[in-house]
């Protein structure tokens, strides 16, 4: 392989002659050699940095147009591009396990850009530090760059996966609206109810985890840019702060505002443990309606087999013919992976010390795979499984005749405890709860079945 040699404040340093990275980047290239291939930087905290980049140009060039001038800053804008079109991927070879400041990304972004503004221009146009990085700091520019990716996953992604899903359940519950099944509490036999109430009630609950991650947003629009080093603003210009946040809402089509205290900014992670907690209790919810469907879709003899999904791929490599609820655990399993990055962002997010978090990368990481992971999770499940479900009316009007809970509705009649009675009567004997009842001598037949109507429970 050919090299080069690029130099930093520290000498200098042999880097591929192909790459557009340099000396900083090599350097933590060499130095952290974990995770490599595995667990980069999010592809997402890149692409918030040449957001950033760009903001921070435009308005340099407003602010110090005798430092930024134009030619450097349409020479740093047309990197961003670039880097925003997936054409300089490649160029981004860092690590998450690196220095908690993120400095190093930090440095990547502003070294790619610089060299390839360099080779456009034919000429030494851009230094990274100088100008690239100007008015910014590592410690304000990745706890943007975390705020303004997190911001954009949410928004992009997970809130439009959802959104598929809900309308899935929703004609799911138009289709079943005369649909009775009996209702279970405690793994038990409870009372009668609609499967399209069973259904709305999963419906209901991703609709409030939407509104949840909606009002927990807020907070996470403001960011930290124009704080540089220790939240004091230093080597920025007046102004700087509110012009960038105004600049990086217009290029990247959300809302962001200057933080009014850049002292929290830069230490505090409150706000991403208050979104990530939002999109842990939707894991919560996917993680029960999951279950509630492979349960309910168990057999498909020997099981409840209260409804039928689809059939995606053998389910075993012995059995001949069995198929299992794949699409559910897949589901599941992502559900507790997001389970434990909340943990890990909670106990990252307690770490802050003095005028800085150094924990950046790892909760870059964590939230962003939370956020990436269950919206394709929740796209397949949708797509896979409950796009092809299909109520077992038989089954579920069977399971309706033989409960003893439609004891229920004889409490009114001749007492809870007398109620009981004939229920364990039932079940004891093996008979029919009617049966039960007769013999009770409490109520005749004809009165039974005036009073027992499942259809008049739910």
């Amino acid at each position: 392989m050919e090299y080069r040699t690029e130099h930093d404040s520290m000498g200098e340093v042999q880097v591929p002659a192909w790459a557009l990275w340099g000396a900083q980047t090599e350097r933590s290239r060499r130095n952290f050699p974990i995770g490599v291939g595995l667990e980069p930087m999010p592809i997402e905290i890149i692409r918030a940095f040449a957001q950033i980049k760009k903001a921070a140009a435009l308005s340099n060039r407003v602010l110090l147009p005798e430092t930024m001038t134009e030619e450097k800053c349409a020479a740093i804008c047309e990197a961003a591009d670039a880097i925003l079109d997936g054409s300089l991927t490649a160029h981004f070879p860092l690590v998450v396990w690196q220095t908690g400041s993120g400095t190093q990304s930090n440095m990547n972004v502003n070294e790619v850009i610089a060299n390839y503004g360099n080779a456009q221009a034919g000429k030494a146009l851009l230094h990274p530090n100088d100008d690239v990085n100007l008015s910014q700091s590592s410690n304000d520019t990745f706890p943007t760059a975390l705020h303004v990716a997190a911001v954009r996953s949410v928004e992009g992604g997970l809130l439009s996966a959802v959104d598929g899903l809900i309308a899935s359940l929703r004609r799911l519950e138009s289709e079943n609206g005369d649909v009775l099944k009996i209702g279970r509490t405690h793994l038990q036999d409870a009372t009668p109810l609609r499967f399209s109430q069973e259904i709305s009630g999963w419906r209901g609950s991703l609709e409030q985890d939407r509104r949840m991650l909606l009002a927990a947003l807020p907070p996470l629009r403001e960011i930290a840019l124009g704080g540089t080093a220790v939240g004091t603003g230093l080597n920025a210009p007046k102004g700087f702060d509110l012009l960038a946040a105004e600049t990086l809402s217009e290029l990247t089509g959300s809302s962001f505002v200057s933080a009014p205290n850049k002292f929290h900014a830069l230490t505090s992670l409150d706000e991403l443990v208050f979104v990530h907690g939002a999109i842990k209790a939707l894991a919560a919810d996917l993680m029960k309606i999951a279950n509630d469907v492979r349960l309910l879709a168990s057999g498909p003899r020997c099981g409840l087999g209260e409804i039928e999904i689809p059939a995606n791929e053998p389910g075993s490599s012995i059995m001949p013919g069995k198929v299992n609820p794949t699409q559910c655990e897949q589901l599941t399993m992502a559900a507790v992976q997001v389970l434990g990055n909340d943990t890990a962002i909670g106990i990252a997010a307690s770490q802050g010390n003095f005028e800085l978090n150094v924990f950046l990368p790892v909760c870059a990481y964590n939230f962003l795979q939370s956020s990436r992971l269950l919206a394709e999770s929740v796209r397949s499940f949708t797509e896979r499984c409950v796009r092809g479900i299909r109520a077992n009316r038989e089954r579920m009007a069977q399971n309706v005749e033989r409960s003893l809970m439609l004891a229920t509705a004889l409490s009114p009649y001749v007492g809870y405890e007398k109620a009981a009675r004939i229920a364990q009567t039932a079940a004891e004997r093996g008979i029919s709860l009617r049966e039960a009842c007769v013999e009770s001598g409490l109520l005749s037949a004809e009165r039974f079945d005036e009073i027992v109507r499942p259809e008049r429970m739910v």
